[in-house]
């Protein structure tokens, strides 16, 4: 397979995953306060969210890169 073809496809199956899921969320340990050998830690949940214009964006851009890809060969 040539670099376009792949290019193309990875960029189509991340612009659908993005799509379907959304975002992905992830737990992050912070330390509170830390006093002598006593150290309180928090657990935070942060979420990255992908926009939906995104996701739509790099399977168009996906679509593209095969497209010329396949002209070219």
């Amino acid at each position: 397979m040539k670099a376009t073809t792949i290019t193309g496809i990875v960029l189509i199956v991340l612009g659908i995953a993005g799509f379907l899921t959304g975002g992905f969320s992830f737990t992050k340990d912070t330390t509170a306060a830390k006093l002598g050998p006593l150290e309180l830690t928090v657990k935070e949940k942060q979420t990255v969210n992908f926009p939906q214009w995104l996701s739509l964006g790099a399977i168009a851009l996906g679509a593209i890169v095969l497209v010329v890809g396949a002209r070219r060969s």
